[in-house]
């Protein structure tokens, strides 16, 4: 029988729960085999206190030679001119695509049976940051001003990987989500291009709808059945996939992924929560699903199914859950029950 050869990949604990989250990540990777050959690099504050930058060149090079990362959470230091790790990340990389899959993992409430994946353009839109102010009557910041910026061809990049990805996923409805009504160029462009490539390759495939974010929004609170699956742009995206995660039981649940074409970066996409810090109370399932993500990216879907019946099982038959989700045990105590149940 032959053995699957491990996948280079790059390691980032990060800060606050980070390493914590990332230990007990790693346990139940381990009972699955091992799936991964890792290479050990630091960013965010960690980051600061090696090389006196939260995304240290060591870094980048790692990443830039294994093509793909798994990392907790990142700080970002206060003041000294320093942009978001994370950001700087995406751009290095030009990771592309934000793709957050939200699905009930803890049933009995208020939302059941939710099965809903986000896909958000990562790298234009409003988050371009091309601010500036204009100084009034001895105020500099008398008026402040942010333009947005989305190109034809950063529109057919995001669509065209949301539309492959609704095809292989076998997902029945994209909707693409906008404001074309008011910002009629800014995200006009992103509908229009939407409509352009699903009559041009993908109808019949799936259905497809597209609806205003603020609509949306109100939809997903009070239906979000009739959701499948959703593609928007980069502000948009990031505040609706936060709001799909709340119907799922909060961050402490929610994956993400960033995809580039070089590069391809997973995550858990809450904070470092510096406040439970050190404790062992961490919830880790959100990067064990990131984890699952990482493992479908490079081939290994059966090893990502098996680590999420490991997660289903150990939730919901053995009742074993982190604090945050109203259960006693502690982060390690619940990765060991994983790992339990994966190498089983």
């Amino acid at each position: 029988m032959s053995v699957e050869k491990s996948v280079p990949a790059t390691l980032i604990a990060g800060d606050g729960i980070g390493p914590e989250i990332v230990e007990a990540t790693l346990l139940v990777l381990d009972a699955l085999g091992a799936p991964f050959d890792w290479e050990t690099a630091e960013a965010g504050m960690a980051g600061m206190r090696l090389a006196n930058d939260p995304v240290p060149q060591a870094t980048l090079d790692s990443i830039r030679r294994t093509g793909l990362a798994l990392k907790g959470p990142l700080e970002t230091p206060i003041g000294g001119g320093f942009r978001s790790a994370n950001v700087r990340l995406r751009e290095e990389f030009k990771l592309y695509a934000n793709v957050r899959p939200a699905r009930t993992w803890v049933p009995g409430g208020r939302y059941d049976n939710i099965d809903l994946v986000t896909v958000r353009e990562n790298n234009e839109g409003l988050y371009v940051g091309f601010e500036h102010f204009i100084p009034i009557d001895g105020d500099p910041h008398a008026v402040a001003i942010a333009s947005g910026v989305n190109t034809r061809a950063g529109c057919r990049h995001i669509l065209d990987y949301a539309f492959e990805y609704a095809v292989r996923n076998r997902r029945r409805k994209v909707s693409v989500v906008h404001k074309a009504n008011i910002m009629k160029a800014l995200t006009g462009i992103f509908l229009e291009t939407a409509r352009a490539i699903y009559e041009e390759r993908y109808r019949g495939k799936f259905e497809f709808e597209d609806v205003i974010v603020d609509a949306c929004a109100m939809k997903l609170v009070m239906n979000p059945w009739q959701f499948d699956m959703i593609v928007t742009t980069n502000l948009f995206g990031d505040i609706l996939s936060d709001e799909i995660a709340g119907l799922v039981g909060g961050l402490g649940l929610a994956p993400g992924a960033n995809i580039g074409e070089q590069a391809a970066i997973f995550e858990a996409v809450h904070g470092s929560a510096p406040d439970i810090a050190g404790q062992g109370i961490a919830n880790p399932t959100a990067l064990l699903l990131a984890a699952g993500m990482m493992l479908d990216h490079v081939g290994r879907q059966e090893l990502g199914d098996r680590l999420r019946a490991a997660i289903d099982a150990t939730l919901n038959q053995d009742g074993l859950r982190t604090r945050d989700l109203g259960g006693t045990a502690g982060t390690m105590a619940y990765a060991q029950a994983l790992a339990r149940r994966v190498a089983g």
